[in-house]
């Protein structure tokens, strides 16, 4: 038995007035989702909780089985294993963005206008080479990943994830100062760090050529870096050794990949994978279906979904999701009707209208030979909800699927 769980980053969302009152899920064209909700079970996922906006991060911990509120320790270490970089127990990690701001720093783009990774990369060089010779207190790496993003690695003593972000989170507003969670004086030492970091990096990118090239292009320039979500390796058991399973992910995001990787699966590149509107779908179904022959679970993520969904894109998030169809469709006719599990779901609710994540319930379908059926003949936000498998949390969805494929062991005599 096999099982493939496709993740639509951000897919569900809230009804539209431009839709005449439809999510884009609901006006979308999606065959194949449709069939799978037809020979399949549905139901809604509260990905943490009921009302609770999750963070892809904790969303994905959550949806491979683990009880984030517990085990979550923050996002930049987990997207820094994502992104190659070495993470070790005492590492300090942050997310970073290549930001726009103005000369009183007020934040104008929180993503440099999506910078181009190549783009990212030369000022990230430029960041890193500065940082030789120069003493913070810590070891310093600097790296960029996809576009904007970008992970900042602490190394030494006494530091701590207790920092607050830099980033205020909305366009605006001033670049704020880090400051420390706690009373510990490791957490004082970091924010210190990260502060007299954050005044370095923007000296160097002020006035590097490539951002006076992005100007003349009328681009806006990558001149400072916003840090957030510090964070340390979580404790977690992977699904190898959780559930006796040989587990695979196929995602170009540095974060899914990260907590993947945590969770003992084999991340499979894909040529083409990009992680932004310009993925190669299709792609990454051919790959599934090719290395379902070693893996007993599959992961398939796509993130443009969720990238629409933040830039207030309904016509592009619609396109996205028929691309999702189309993937799921592609698995579901290569491969065994009476060995395959398919499930697909959403992260979690992101809004085309607040352009935020939301703690709506997202949809879950999940089809194969020894489902018991139920009468859900599409799949969307309110269809799924008369579904037989309900509203469940996030982490029940793994032993939901483990159970089909004869992986959890009784609990009891």
């Amino acid at each position: 038995m096999k099982a493939f769980l496709i993740i639509g980053d951000g897919m569900a969302d809230r009804p539209l007035k431009e839709l005449n009152g439809k999510t884009p899920l609901e006006a979308a064209e999606k065959p194949f989702l449709n069939t799978l909700a037809k020979n399949g079970i549905c139901g809604m996922i509260d990905p943490i909780s009921p009302g609770f906006p999750p963070g892809s991060d904790v969303a994905t911990l959550a949806l491979l089985g683990y009880d984030a509120l517990k085990v979550y320790t923050g996002r930049g270490a987990l997207e820094a294993v994502g992104s190659g970089i070495e993470i070790l127990p005492s590492d300090v990690a942050f997310r970073c963005n290549f930001a726009t701001v103005d000369e009183n720093m007020v934040v104008i783009d929180r993503r440099a206008g999506r910078i181009a990774t190549s783009d990212a990369a030369k000022l990230a060089e430029a960041i890193q080479k500065a940082l030789y010779g120069e003493e913070f207190g810590a070891d310093v790496l600097f790296q960029n990943t996809v576009e904007h993003r970008a992970i900042l690695r602490l190394r030494g003593p006494n530091l701590s994830t207790m920092v607050s972000n830099s980033d205020p989170a909305h366009v605006g507003r001033r670049v704020e100062k880090i400051k420390p969670l706690d009373n510990t004086v490791q957490a004082a030492r970091t924010a210190k760090i990260a502060n007299r970091l954050m005044e370095f990096f923007h000296k160097i990118l002020k006035n590097h050529e490539v951002n006076r090239e992005r100007e003349k292009k009328g681009l806006p320039p990558a001149n400072i870096i916003l840090f957030r979500s510090a964070g340390k390796l979580p404790d977690i058991t992977p699904l190898p050794l959780k559930y006796g399973v040989r587990a695979a992910v196929i995602c170009a995001l540095p974060l899914i990949r990260g907590v993947c990787k945590l969770a003992g699966m084999k991340p499979i590149p894909v040529e083409g994978a990009t992680g932004s509107y310009t993925t190669d779908v299709m792609a990454k179904a051919k790959a599934a279906v090719k290395i379902s022959e070693s893996y007993d679970f599959i992961l398939v993520h796509i993130k443009a979904t969720d990238l629409a969904s933040h830039d207030g894109k309904i016509d592009k998030k619609i396109e996205i999701i028929e691309k999702i169809d189309s993937l799921a469709g592609y698995i579901f006719e290569n491969t065994s009707r009476d060995e395959t599990y398919i499930a697909v779901t959403a992260d979690h609710t992101t809004s085309t209208v607040t352009r935020e994540h939301e703690g709506d319930p997202v949809p879950l379908v999940l089809c194969g030979p020894y489902v018991r059926t139920d009468d859900v003949t599409q799949f969307d936000e309110r269809a799924c909800a008369k579904g037989g498998l309900g509203r469940i949390r996030g982490k029940d969805l793994m032993p939901t699927i483990m159970n089909l494929l004869g992986k959890v062991k009784k609990y009891g005599a």
